[in-house]
């Protein structure tokens, strides 16, 4: 299988420090497997995306001879795609509406989990809404361990281990090998099933029918059974920076919105989407994500579709020790001097790209000794 990686910048503001770091890492990761580097600009939150903002990035990447090799993508403009996979999660019965506000859910917990802000939802709106009105659209997550090991849901084919990519014989046929949806555990999830999901606010213009024959990646779907019953809701996986990461979704999440209560589609389901949709077989970003990637797994799972192996950087942070970006001040890059900022990441990423002790004066020889070096550590 080819490798494909992606940056997914979010336009909130220009380009900082902090997204120069994940541009670069994941840049390098695809020169140094002769791979596909794409970008992807994720406005899907409308209410965060300064206009102009995602063509200042754009403008900004090029200047520092980072360039996509397919043209970028907007996620605002695949809202279908996004209701496309929840309409065939509510035909397999994995998704429910839920009416509970954030207040409600966090006074309802005795201990509210604080890990990356998540709090743990409790299942309040599992088995109906008990008069409320329909909010938000969550993924139910299994009960605890229920089902026993990861590796049996059929929805991984040769993939069986979460995180690892296959090798080998095993690697061939899972990229030959259809890729198998996930249908309900009810008699009546079937293709057919009438009703798809609408969106908590009533938008009627982004609902697409999902092709009685196709999964949200556009595979052949086959032998589609339920995985509620063999699932686990220990998810773990092998990240190639931080090592052997496991999150049990149940105790520690809960069941989680694809679709929230403003409206909007959150971005787990948005960026599992796109990353099938492209194709996409390594992500490389920073670990302020890496909360979340138990989370995308799941959902891989739950679509049928792969999971690309997975390296989170360590973010940037300011004076405070806060991670850096917009919020807590961070400024837009010079583009009139890449070369310095681009040291600057290189030396963050612990990677020795001098030659004698001296800076590289082109784009070129930066970048050629950048792929050696990130190579030598993670190829």
């Amino acid at each position: 299988m080819s490798y494909r990686g992606r940056f997914a910048p979010s336009p909130t503001g220009p380009l900082h420090f902090g997204s120069l770091v994940s541009a670069l890492a994941s840049w390098l990761d695809a020169r140094a497997h002769h791979g596909a580097w794409l970008v992807r600009i994720e406005d899907i939150d409308r209410p965060r995306t300064m206009p102009g903002a995602a063509e200042d990035i754009l403008a900004t990447l090029d200047q520092f001879g980072l360039r996509s090799d397919e043209p970028p993508v907007w996620q605002s403009e695949r809202t279908a795609r996004y209701q496309q996979a929840l309409d065939q999660l509510r035909d397999a019965g994995l998704v429910y509406p839920c009416g509970c506000t954030r207040k409600e859910i966090s006074d309802s917990l005795l201990n509210a989990h604080a890990r990356n802000t998540t709090l743990t939802y409790p299942g309040t709106c599992r088995n109906g809404l008990h008069g409320k009105p329909a909010r938000a659209w969550r993924l139910r997550v299994p009960d605890g361990e229920e089902g026993g090991d990861a590796g049996e849901t059929p929805a991984w084919d040769a993939a069986r281990n979460l995180g690892e990519p296959p090798t080998g014989k095993a690697k061939a046929e899972h990229a030959g090998n259809t890729r198998r949806s996930v249908a309900g555990q009810s008699a009546g999830a079937t293709a057919g099933k009438a009703g798809k999901a609408g969106t908590a606010g009533g938008d009627a213009t982004a609902k697409t029918a999902l092709d009685a024959d196709r999964d949200v990646a556009g595979n052949v779907v086959e032998d589609a059974v339920g995985i509620t019953e063999r699932a686990t809701a220990t998810i773990t996986f092998d990240d190639r920076w931080q090592g052997l990461q496991t999150q049990n979704l149940a105790t520690e999440v809960g069941d989680f919105v694809l679709r929230r209560a403003d409206d909007q589609w959150a971005y787990q389901l948005a960026v599992v989407v796109d990353d099938a949709n492209a194709g996409i077989t390594h992500i490389v970003r920073g670990a302020d994500l890496l909360d979340s990637t138990a989370r995308q797994i799941y959902l891989q799972r739950c679509l049928g579709v792969p999971t690309p192996t997975y390296l989170h950087i360590p973010v940037v942070t300011n004076s405070d020790g806060e991670k850096l970006s917009k919020q807590t001040g961070a400024t837009a890059l010079d583009a009139t001097r890449p070369l310095d900022a681009l040291h600057a990441a290189a030396r963050h990423l612990k990677l020795d790209v001098k030659v004698d002790g001296q800076k590289h004066t082109s784009l070129e020889s930066f970048y050629d000794a950048a792929t050696k070096a990130w190579a030598r550590r993670f190829k």
